[in-house]
C-alpha cells in the first residue's frame, strides 16, 4: 500500500475511514448548492479515501495471527457511581472485511450515481443522504458495544427512509419509505428490549463484557433466550426475513443505486452482522428459530421472484433469499459461511443492481422485463456485467457465489449429518438453489435476447457513460475472481480461540467440544473425533457441490426450455399455459402470497377502524362533554350577567345614584336665594328641634 497508510496506526486508519465521509457529510449539508455540481466530487473522494484507509486495514488482519487488532473504549456516558455507558472501536477480521464492502460498494455507488442522476432536481441533498447512509454503516461496524451499534443501527434507518423517499413527489415513493420506516421499527422495538434485558442482567454492553458473562455464568440462560431472540428480531426487519421482509421489494422506489447500497453493502447487510457479531449470545433454541427462518425466508422469497415482471423486484426478492442464506447458516454455525456469502453477495448483488439501473436508463425509465428484449446487441457491455453477476448469484461453478453458496450448503447438510434431524432445512437450501438459477436466467433471457417488445425503447437503447460502466466492470470481475478458488477465505475467518469459539458450535458439536476437553477424555478419543468430523465435513461438502450444481444446471435449462426464444421468437415451451393450467398457484405467487393485504386487513385497516371509531369516541363523548360543559359554562355566565345587570346594576348602583339624585333635586328646591325663605325655614326648622327634644327629655 502507500507509504503514508504504512505509518499510519490502525486507530487513525479507523479514524479517517469513519470520520472522511462524516466531514464531507457536514460539508455539504451546509453548503452543497454553493459548491461545484453540488459536491459530488467530494462526496466519492470521501468514500475513495476510507476504501483505501479500508484495504490497508484488510491487507493487516490478513497478514496477522491476532483476530483483535483494535478494542478501545472509554468512559462516555456516566451513569451512577459504578455504571457508565462505554463508548469504543473494535478491528477484527469481521471488522475489517465488512468495512472493505461498505466502502467499496459505496464507493461505486457514489461514482454510478454521477451518469444515473446528473439531472436530478435534489442531486445535492441526494448525495448528503448517501453519505449519512455510509458513515451510519461504518459507524455499526466499528462500535465495540451494542449502545454505539444501535445509535447507528438507527442511523441507518433514518437514512434509508431519506433515500427511499427521495422521489417524494411520488405517492408510490413516499409510501414505500413510510413502510421501510416503520416495518425496521418493529424489529428495533425487541432489539431494543434485548439490549435492556442484556444491560439489566449483566451490567455493560460492551461486547467482551456480554460474551464473558453469557460464556461464564449459567444464570443468564432463561434471560439469554430472551435477549438473543429479541436482538435476532431487530436483525429481522433489517435483514428482512419472514414476516418482516415486506418493506424490501417496496424499497425498489429508491434510485437504484440506493437499492444497490441497501441490497449489498450497508441496511440488509446490518441485520446478518448483528448476527454474525452476537452469534456467541445466542443459545442452541435461538439458533434453531434462525435457522427455520432464515430457510423459510430463503424458498419463500424465492418462490415469488420467480414470476415478477419488474427487473428491480425480481433483484429485491433474490436479496430476500439470499439473505435467508446466510441467516440459516448462521442458525446452523456457519459462520465462516455466512459471512463468505455476504462478502461475495455484496459484490456481484451491487453489479446486478447497478447493471439493472443501466438497463433502465437506456430504456428510459422502462422496469418491465416484458417491454424489453434483445438488448444484448444495443448494450453489450451491460448485458455481460450482468451476465456474470447472474452467474455468480445462481452458483454457477468457479465463480464466486458457487464457493460461498456451496459453503452454506456445506454447513447445513453437515448439520444434518450429524444427527440433527432438521431436515427441512437441507431441503429449503437445495431447492432455493433452483429457483435462484431459474428465476435469474428467466429474468436474463427477457431483457436481453429474443424479439424487441418495444422498437421505439429498442431502437435508442445504449450504454452509459464510464461513471456508470467503470463500477459494473469492477464488480463483475470481483463477482468471477473475489472468492479466489474459495480457499482463502476460511484461512481468513476468526481462528478458533477464546468467544470466538462458540461462534462455530452446534449444539452437537458443543457435546463433543466438552467431551474433548474433560480430564479424562484420553487423546487417541480426541484424535477420532476429530477425524471423523472432519471427514463428516469433507463429504458434506462433497454432496454440496454436487446437489447445488446439478440444481443449478436444472435451473437453468428449465428457464432456456420456457423462456429463451429463438430467431422467429418462439419457445420450446409456454409458461403462459402452465400459469394457466395453475392459476390459482400464479395467482398467489403474483400476488406474494397475499401478505400485502393481509397486514393491510390485519393492521392498517384496523388501525383505521380503531382510529375512526377513537374518532367517534372522541367527538360524541369527550367532544360531548366539552360542548356541555360549555353550554353549563355559557347558562351559569348568562344568571350571573343578568344578575349583575339587574340586582347590582339597576337596583344598587342607579337605585342609589337615582336616590341621591331624587334627594338632590328636592334639596336644590330649598335653595331659592331668598332671604325670608331661607329665615323662615331656619326658625321652622328650630321649632321642630325644639319640639323634638322637649319630647325627648
Amino acid at each position: 500500500m502507500l507509504p503514508l497508510l504504512e505509518s499510519m496506526t490502525v486507530l487513525q486508519l479507523a479514524i479517517t475511514i469513519f470520520a472522511s465521509p462524516l466531514i464531507a457529510f457536514a460539508i455539504l449539508s451546509l453548503s452543497h448548492h454553493k459548491v461545484p455540481r453540488h459536491g459530488d466530487w467530494l462526496a466519492i473522494t470521501a468514500l475513495f479515501v476510507s476504501f483505501i484507509c479500508s484495504a490497508e486495514i484488510f491487507l493487516r488482519s490478513f497478514a496477522s495471527d491476532n483476530p483483535v487488532m483494535l478494542n478501545l473504549s472509554y468512559s462516555w456516558l456516566p451513569l451512577s457511581a459504578k455504571h457508565s455507558l462505554s463508548g469504543g472501536i473494535l478491528i477484527d477480521h469481521l471488522t475489517a472485511i465488512m468495512l472493505v464492502v461498505v466502502t467499496l460498494v459505496s464507493f461505486l455507488a457514489h461514482l454510478f450515481s454521477v451518469g444515473y442522476l446528473h439531472d436530478d432536481i435534489r442531486y445535492g441533498r441526494y448525495y448528503c443522504s448517501l453519505l449519512l447512509f455510509t458513515t451510519s454503516m461504518l459507524g455499526l461496524v466499528l462500535a465495540n458495544n451494542l449502545l454505539y451499534l444501535f445509535i447507528s443501527w438507527e442511523l441507518v434507518g433514518l437514512s434509508s427512509y431519506l433515500l427511499i423517499g427521495h422521489w417524494y413527489e411520488k405517492k408510490s415513493a413516499s409510501n414505500a419509505a413510510i413502510k421501510a420506516f416503520i416495518t425496521t421499527r418493529v424489529g428495533d422495538v425487541g432489539m431494543f428490549l434485548g439490549l435492556l434485558v442484556l444491560y439489566d442482567q449483566i451490567g455493560s454492553l460492551q461486547y467482551a463484557d456480554v460474551f464473558a458473562a453469557v460464556h461464564f455464568s449459567a444464570d443468564l440462560a432463561t434471560w439469554q433466550t430472551v435477549a438473543g431472540l429479541g436482538l435476532f428480531f431487530g436483525a429481522m426487519g433489517k435483514s428482512a426475513q419472514f414476516p418482516l421482509h415486506v418493506w424490501l421489494p417496496d424499497a425498489m422506489e429508491a434510485p437504484t443505486p440506493v437499492s444497490a447500497l441497501i441490497h449489498a453493502a450497508t441496511m440488509v447487510a446490518a441485520g446478518v452482522y448483528l448476527c454474525a457479531r452476537m452469534l456467541p449470545i445466542f443459545d442452541a433454541q435461538t439458533l434453531l428459530v434462525i435457522a427455520y427462518i432464515g430457510a423459510f425466508t430463503a424458498v419463500f422469497a424465492a418462490t415469488i421472484a420467480i414470476v415478477q415482471v419488474d427487473i428491480k423486484k425480481v433483484l429485491a426478492y433474490s436479496t430476500v433469499s439470499q439473505l435467508g442464506y446466510m441467516i440459516m447458516a448462521l442458525g446452523v454455525g456457519g459462520y465462516t459461511s455466512s459471512i463468505f456469502h455476504l462478502t461475495t453477495h455484496a459484490f456481484f448483488k451491487a453489479g446486478l443492481f447497478l447493471s439493472a439501473g443501466a438497463v433502465i436508463y437506456a430504456a428510459h425509465h422502462e422496469q418491465s422485463i416484458l417491454k424489453f428484449g434483445g438488448l444484448y446487441k444495443k448494450i453489450p457491455i451491460t448485458a455481460t456485467c450482468y451476465l456474470l453477476c447472474t452467474l455468480a448469484l445462481i452458483g454457477f461453478p468457479g465463480f464466486s457465489g458457487f464457493w460461498s453458496k456451496d459453503a452454506i450448503i456445506a454447513d447445513v447438510l453437515h448439520y444434518n449429518l450429524v444427527g440433527s434431524g432438521h431436515y427441512f432445512l437441507g431441503f429449503a437450501a437445495l431447492v432455493t438453489v433452483f429457483l435462484t438459477a431459474f428465476y435469474m436466467c428467466r429474468q436474463y433471457f427477457l431483457t436481453f435476447f429474443g424479439q424487441p417488445k418495444d422498437e421505439h425503447l429498442h431502437s435508442h437503447a445504449k450504454d452509459p457513460n464510464w461513471t456508470m460502466t467503470l463500477p459494473l466492470i469492477i464488480l463483475s470481475v470481483l463477482a468471477v475472481f473475489f472468492a479466489g478458488g474459495g480457499h482463502w477465505f476460511p484461512e481468513y475467518a476468526p481462528k478458533k480461540s477464546g468467544f470466538e469459539q462458540v461462534l462455530q458450535m452446534t449444539a452437537s458439536e458443543a457435546n463433543t467440544l466438552e467431551l474433548s476437553h474433560t480430564p479424562t477424555a484420553g487423546k487417541h478419543q480426541n484424535s477420532a473425533a476429530h477425524s471423523s468430523e472432519h471427514g463428516q465435513i469433507i463429504d458434506a461438502h462433497k454432496l454440496a457441490m454436487m446437489l447445488s450444481t446439478g440444481l443449478a444446471f436444472l435451473g437453468i435449462l428449465v428457464a432456456y426450455l420456457f423462456y429463451y426464444q429463438n430467431s422467429k421468437g418462439q419457445t420450446r415451451f409456454s409458461a403462459q399455459k402452465v400459469a394457466e393450467r395453475f392459476p390459482f398457484l400464479y395467482r398467489l405467487l403474483v400476488n406474494k402470497y397475499y401478505l400485502d393485504e393481509l397486514y393491510h386487513f390485519l393492521f392498517v385497516r384496523s388501525l383505521h377502524a380503531c382510529a375512526q371509531e377513537c374518532q367517534e369516541f372522541d367527538r360524541k363523548v369527550i367532544d360531548g362533554f366539552v360542548n356541555l360543559w360549555a353550554k353549563l359554562t355559557m347558562m351559569a355566565t348568562a344568571l350571573v350577567e343578568a344578575c349583575d345587570r339587574i340586582v347590582v346594576d339597576y337596583y344598587l348602583v342607579l337605585g342609589l345614584a337615582r336616590s341621591v339624585t331624587r334627594a338632590g333635586n328636592r334639596a336644590s328646591a330649598l335653595q331659592t336665594g331668598k332671604i325670608k325663605a331661607y329665615f323662615v325655614f331656619s326658625m321652622c326648622s328650630v321649632l321642630a328641634l325644639i319640639i323634638v327634644l322637649f319630647f325627648i327629655v
